[in-house]
């Protein structure tokens, strides 16, 4: 299957810039998975589409502020860096900007000395391995030294980090929001609860995927990079019986969908306590095992979440409620609008 089947045309001045000022007040198009039919509303009033005995299941991770901005010890060359996914320790696989001159045995410095890391390893597109070194709680020192990762497709400077979490956020360690869960409140998710909607958690925390783009022609031909996931026995206790009982579990975001698809592909088809890495990929032709709806953001062309969504919904209706968002101002990506397929 070709990568070209997922484009479509998006003027970059629908592309979000900042978040707005209530977190509900998005728009929401509804697509009928089935139909292909569209509604219109706005992301306060998804709980009109939802039911007594479905699940909601959101991704409590936590976003790192994981780009720093340091010199070369030797040269006092400016470098910029990404943490991706702690390995051990101090250990760190990170992506280095310009990556080229950053040799093994190189030391950064960050913060007048604060900070410090030395590269002990490297991989392709521009990965390096950092050790680093400091005094106290790595995490502290990061919060004061770091900065969010936006995507780059956002030019503005963010004044409030917590906009780039969500209210739930919890489990650090992801180098990207979960950006579909940006949309609620805990007063909306505390009126959804008081539907009889069940509320649950899974840890996914994003990593290099999110900034790798689809490079092949042939999608069959894309990896994907494993990110670390984790579901309580609770949550999966939880969904089996929601499952049992005739309801829906509806998915909050890409990251939770691959989760929740993981688990149950490993399970035959249940739901149990389960940590790990996974790489799976969903396009068209995926046998669905574990959701019935989701929430999601409207996400870049020729992208794996998209295909992911066209796997859910079919292409040609997601391509056409793509059309129609951009021709109805809809705003896209990571501060953008919300799309429910149901």
């Amino acid at each position: 299957m070709k990568v070209e089947l997922f484009d479509f045309e998006l003027p970059e001045s629908q592309i979000a810039q900042v978040p707005l000022e209530d977190r509900t007040a998005s728009r929401l198009m509804v697509l009928n998975k089935d139909t292909g039919d569209i509604e219109h509303t706005t992301f306060g009033h998804v709980k009109n589409f939802l039911q007594k005995g479905d699940c909601l299941v959101l991704n409590d991770t936590r976003v790192l502020p994981a780009r720093l901005f340091g010199i070369k010890q030797d040269t006092g060359a400016k470098v910029e860096v990404l943490l991706l996914k702690q390995i051990e320790g101090d250990c760190w696989e990170t992506l280095v900007k310009p990556a080229k001159r950053l040799k093994v045995g190189t030391t950064l410095q960050f913060g007048d000395g604060l900070l410090t890391a030395t590269c002990i390893g490297t991989s392709e597109h521009g990965g390096r391995t950092l050790e680093f070194h400091y005094e106290g709680i790595f995490y502290e020192v990061l919060d004061s030294l770091g900065e969010m990762p936006l995507p780059p497709y956002i030019k503005e400077q963010l004044d409030d980090r917590e906009r780039y979490q969500t209210v739930f956020a919890k489990e650090r360690g992801s180098a990207a929001a979960p950006t579909a869960g940006l949309h609620f409140t805990e007063k909306l998710l505390d009126e959804i609860r008081g539907m009889g909607v069940h509320v649950a958690f899974i840890t996914l925390h994003v990593g290099l995927g999110t900034f790798r783009p689809v490079s092949v022609d042939d999608i069959n031909e894309h990896e994907m990079h494993a990110e670390y996931y984790q579901m309580t026995e609770g949550t999966a206790r939880l969904l089996n019986e929601v499952r049992e009982k005739g309801g829906r579990i509806i998915t909050v975001g890409t990251t939770s969908t691959r989760t929740l698809e993981t688990i149950a592909r490993d399970h035959d088809g249940r739901f149990q306590e389960a940590s790990g890495w996974t790489d799976i990929f969903i396009y068209p032709g995926h046998e669905w095992k574990a959701i019935d709806g989701m929430i999601t953001n409207f996400h870049l062309p020729k992208s794996t979440l998209i295909m992911l969504i066209s796997a859910l919904a079919g292409r040609e209706n997601v391509l056409n409620a793509y059309n129609t968002a951009v021709q109805q101002g809809y705003r896209f990506f990571s501060f953008g609008d919300a799309m429910l397929i149901i």
